[in-house]
C-alpha cells in the first residue's frame, strides 16, 4: 500500500512538473511570437520626456531630440539591428550603430551596442527599455534614466517604415 502510495505521489508530482514546464514553454513561445512582429524597419516618429532635463539616450553624446526620425533595423530571428541617426545642425554627424537585440519576459527589451571588429558577446553593457504598447504598425519603449535618486522617464514612439 505504501509503495502505490509512494508511486502514486510520484506521478503527480511528475505530471505538475511537466505541466509547469509546458506553461512556461508556451508563454516563453508567446512573447517570442509578440516580439517577432517588431520585425521590419521603423522610425522614431516622437520622444517624450520631461523636458526640463537634458537627455542624451544611449550614450551617443546628442540631445534626445537628434533621435526623432532615426531609422532602426530589427532583425529578431538572428537578434541583431543598427539604428541610423541622420544627423545635422546641433546633432552633429549621422551614424549608423550595429546592434544586438534580446527580449526578457515579455515587454523588457535589450539591445547592446556592437562595436567594429568586436562580437556580441565582448559586449556586457547595454540598455534595458520597457515595451509599453506595441501594434502591427507602432509601438513604445520606455527607458528610466536615473537622476538624482529618481528616474526620468524616455518613451520612444517608433513607426513602422517597412518589413525588410
Amino acid at each position: 500500500m505504501k509503495k502505490l502510495l509512494f508511486a502514486g505521489m510520484l506521478g503527480a508530482s511528475v505530471f505538475a512538473v511537466s505541466c509547469s514546464g509546458v506553461k512556461n514553454a508556451q508563454t516563453a513561445q508567446n512573447q517570442r511570437s509578440e516580439f517577432l512582429k517588431m520585425k521590419g524597419d521603423w522610425q522614431i516618429v516622437s520622444i517624450n520626456y520631461d523636458k526640463q532635463f537634458k537627455v542624451k539616450p544611449f550614450d551617443d553624446g546628442m540631445d534626445a531630440q537628434c533621435f526623432v526620425g532615426s531609422h532602426w533595423r530589427l532583425i529578431p530571428n538572428n537578434w541583431t539591428g543598427a539604428y541610423t541617426v541622420n544627423g545635422g545642425g546641433t546633432c552633429g554627424a549621422g551614424f549608423t550603430q550595429p546592434i544586438k537585440i534580446d527580449v526578457v519576459s515579455g515587454n523588457t527589451f535589450n539591445f547592446k551596442k556592437i562595436a567594429d571588429g568586436t562580437k556580441a558577446k565582448q559586449n556586457t553593457a547595454g540598455y534595458t527599455l520597457t515595451l509599453t504598447s506595441q501594434t502591427t504598425d507602432q509601438f513604445s519603449l520606455e527607458q528610466n534614466i536615473p537622476f538624482d535618486g529618481e528616474n526620468v522617464r524616455v518613451v520612444y514612439n517608433f513607426e513602422r517604415t517597412g518589413m525588410k
